[in-house]
């Protein structure tokens, strides 16, 4: 593609909403990340909301975290079916009145269950944002342009996970808990004002699914049909576990197994930032090499990489500097994996992006949540569960990426150039 091209394809996706490319980016990406700074803002205040409620063990409170992303996870198989036959924007709009009721609700708790539910509403108010928001991508750009801008939208993205911590820690040092609900309230009510005021709707009517039981069961075949989409869908799963297993555990393995404390903001800042920047070089290099070649590439070290913490590991003192590094070079193959894996997932899809993101999403959060949470759950004052953990998942991603693509790694014929608006690969 010759460079006086590309402003051209770009300004074509976006212009399907209504935005500029950078305005686009920037949108699609601080309302994804809205949903980030739910979760990551939580973890310097597990602690405080335990004692405060009454939380007898310190495993439970990872709860408030593992119960956020079960709602986000479960409730997008509605909502990509929805999206596909009333349109992304009442969906999205909709979806983010619901989080930010959930918001104020929880602020005001004294109960540790109603927390539990009012996170869990909150967790399927996310999830309607984020089928949207990445169905809404799929809707303006396709291929390699569309892995292209999911990079850069993952870079303002990343930049929440960097600094919520530390607002939660500022928060709590100043206030109590409560606040952070509160802050977070008030965020996703100005994003609500903006959204309703600058996005236009991105699938129109005429390329809208009829909403029938008929029209279900076609577009749920068509998914799970497709050898490419279900694969990588498997694969999007295990590294959702790998994330999922990361955060519920970071606050204990940060906190008891280093002693960090306060410090705990900053160290996972760090490893935040990695992500981002691996980002940034996806959204460069893509164009380049391809989504497989350097997804498959990450995912293959991946394995590798967590499969010697493990065995790094199993010597039961504690070497935080390795630990550290090895767990910053992960998160960065994370970040390039599950970026290109869900493109590739969503390719063959089209018009049925929505129920597509939808059912990927469903599976890949709600089973990934469960397996990070179970992860978590064999927390023992050491990171062996983590990097085993790590090391399994990536195992079981190379077998179902190798069934997806007929026995090959790092190249496939549909991995071409850019696709116009609206194509879709078979």
């Amino acid at each position: 593609m010759t460079p006086q091209h590309k402003p051209h394809i770009e300004n074509q996706g976006s212009s399907r909403i209504g935005m500029g490319f950078a305005e686009f980016v920037i949108t699609i990406a601080i309302m994804t990340a809205s949903i980030a700074m739910a979760i990551d803002s939580m973890l310097p205040a597990l602690p405080a909301i335990g004692h405060s409620l009454g939380v007898m063990s310190t495993n439970d409170a990872q709860l408030v975290i593992g119960v956020f992303f079960f709602g986000f996870g479960i409730s997008q198989i509605a909502f990509g079916t929805l999206s596909d036959t009333f349109g992304r924007r009442k969906i999205l709009l909709g979806g983010m009145a619901v989080y930010v009721v959930a918001m104020f609700a929880a602020a005001w708790t004294s109960s540790f269950h109603m927390l539990l539910v009012m996170r869990f509403i909150q967790g399927i108010g996310g999830a309607a944002v984020r089928i949207t928001t990445m169905s809404i991508v799929r809707d303006c750009f396709g291929g390699r342009e569309m892995a292209r801008v999911m990079s850069f939208v993952m870079i303002v993205f990343m930049i929440v996970p960097i600094v919520a911590p530390s607002v939660g820690q500022l928060i709590i040092t100043y206030a109590d808990w409560h606040w952070i609900f509160i802050l977070l309230g008030i965020v996703g009510s100005i994003l609500f004002v903006w959204a309703l005021l600058r996005l236009k709707e991105s699938l129109p009517e005429d390329e809208r699914m009829p909403l029938s039981i008929g029209s279900v069961v076609d577009g749920f075949r068509t998914v799970l049909t497709n050898r490419v989409t279900c694969g990588y869908m498997i694969g999007l799963t295990m590294f959702t576990g790998v994330i999922s297993a990361y955060v519920i555990s970071v606050q204990q393995v940060f906190g008891e197994v280093y002693g960090l404390g306060d410090w705990l903001p900053i160290a996972f800042a760090a490893t935040a930032g990695g992500i981002a920047v691996a980002n940034f070089a996806n959204g460069f290099f893509v164009r380049v090499f391809g989504m497989r070649r350097i997804s498959h590439t990450a995912m293959v070290l991946f394995t590798i990489v967590s499969a010697f913490g493990y065995v790094m590991a199993l010597d039961t003192s504690v070497n935080f500097a390795l630990d550290y590094a090895l767990f910053s070079v992960l998160l960065m193959m994370f970040a390039v994996i599950a970026t290109n894996f869900t493109a590739i997932s969503l390719e063959p899809m089209g018009n049925l992006a929505g129920t597509a993101t939808a059912i990927t999403g469903f599976v890949s959060t709600t089973v990934g949540a469960l397996l990070g949470g179970t992860v978590g759950q064999l927390f023992n004052g050491t990171v062996q569960p983590l990097f085993g953990g790590f090391a399994v998942f990536g195992a079981i991603s190379i077998v179902a990426t190798l069934w997806a693509e007929k026995g090959k790694l790092f190249t496939h014929p549909g991995d071409s150039p850019q696709l116009e608006p609206g194509a879709a690969h078979f």
